[in-house]
């Protein structure tokens, strides 16, 4: 018997790879001679440099570097086999870095992820998988440029501030300093929205009310990065503002497509070619993946749903473990989701589901396990 477990993280609670351990016990608890094939996954945002790691070995490095609001962090990003570096964009510059009351769109800058990119790099990396999620800033990358030697300069040929507000005040765009070594490295963005830069969709008017921008705020932070976007396209000879995603992680994918030439691909998508699921899944029986809450909104680049299409196509059964089950989660039986089933025991607490997830998965994990070892008896 050969099951595959990959996971996503459950949030505010258990890392993928320790999700994947918990329903490994479980499992193992019933049939102890099965193969069991961890591969933690995720879609780009945090999380995603330790499921790598986890499942294809590297190594983790840690840097300080600055923060959404100026002031330092500890970030973390992975070396891979054959000078690949991974990075999450929430690792530096994520909303988590930020107090729900300190939360500034116009003023966070994204000047920390420039800074992990500066360190890949420098380590060597001929390879760089950026993942974006979770963000805390609306710059549409312009800290991560100055960080990387561009220079934004106002009419009065001064640096601008750092945060997407003050990029109505940009006149011209130096790239004269910009490290020149990212002209030979290969750039992925793994995300999983397609928005523009700006307008109805774009980032500030969608990402920009949950890093704490106003209505007036996103009407701003919308025409700077506008105008961003227009001297950008003056200085490149090309205007990459309505390019599917550009508008991710507060419109980082922009300076990212636009200097770069990134190439954007689904996060879970990326996740699962590194950690070699599809070859995982040739001779299993069963997939089981998982996050901390699956309802309609996950069948949009999620990573139950990602794994299960690739299952689908290897003609492996999926079952589905979550934290809660909202709305419209049944529609993820249309993409390959076999069975979906909730963590909680009863009536509890967010707190109390956070703290216990560890142990209802294994138990969850081991209740699914028996009833596939009575079908087996069954069918003998």
């Amino acid at each position: 018997m050969k099951i595959v477990i990959a996971p996503d993280s459950f949030k505010e609670s258990l890392s993928a790879p320790e999700v994947a351990a918990a329903i490994a016990r479980g499992w193992a608890a019933v049939f102890p001679q099965a193969e069991l094939c961890l591969r933690p996954m995720a879609d780009g945002g945090e999380g995603t440099v330790d499921a790598l790691l986890a499942a294809c070995g590297g190594e983790r490095r840690e840097l300080e570097v600055c923060g959404p609001l100026g002031a330092p962090v500890k970030a973390h990003w992975g070396w891979l086999a054959g000078n690949t570096a991974v990075l999450e964009m929430a690792a530096a510059s994520g909303l988590h870095w930020v107090p729900r009351d300190c939360r500034d769109a116009t003023r966070t800058s994204s000047h920390g992820t420039g800074e992990l990119i500066r360190a890949a790099l420098d380590a060597g990396a001929q390879r760089i998988i950026l993942g974006l999620g979770g963000s805390a800033t609306n710059d549409a990358g312009a800290g991560l440029l100055q960080a990387l030697g561009a220079r934004l300069l106002d009419a009065a040929g001064q640096e601008l501030a750092p945060g997407g507000a003050a990029l109505a005040d940009l006149e011209r765009l130096d790239l004269s300093g910009l490290d020149p070594r990212l002209s030979s490295v290969q750039v992925e963005i793994a995300a999983d929205v397609d928005n523009p830069l700006c307008g109805p969709r774009g980032a500030s008017a969608v990402f920009g009310p949950q890093k704490g921008a106003s209505a007036a705020q996103v009407a701003q932070l919308d025409a700077a990065l506008g105008h961003f976007a227009e001297v950008v396209a003056a200085a490149l000879g090309e205007d990459f503002s309505d390019f599917p995603g550009v508008g991710a992680a507060g419109g980082l994918g922009f300076a990212a497509k636009a200097l770069f030439g990134a190439r954007f691909r689904s996060g879970i998508e990326q996740v699962a070619e590194l950690s070699g699921l599809a070859e995982a899944l040739a001779g299993a029986d069963l997939l089981i993946t998982g996050e901390g809450r699956l309802d309609a909104q996950s069948l949009h680049g999620k990573t139950p749903v990602g794994v299960a299409r690739l299952a689908q196509a290897a003609g492996v059964p999926v079952i589905a473990l979550a934290g809660s089950l909202g709305e419209g989660y049944q529609r993820m039986y249309q993409v390959g989701i076999g069975a979906a089933f909730s963590l909680a025991p009863g009536p509890i607490s967010l707190e109390q589901a956070c703290a216990s997830a560890a142990a209802e998965l294994e138990a969850r994990a081991c209740d699914i396990a028996r009833v596939w070892h009575m079908a087996q008896q069954l069918g003998s």
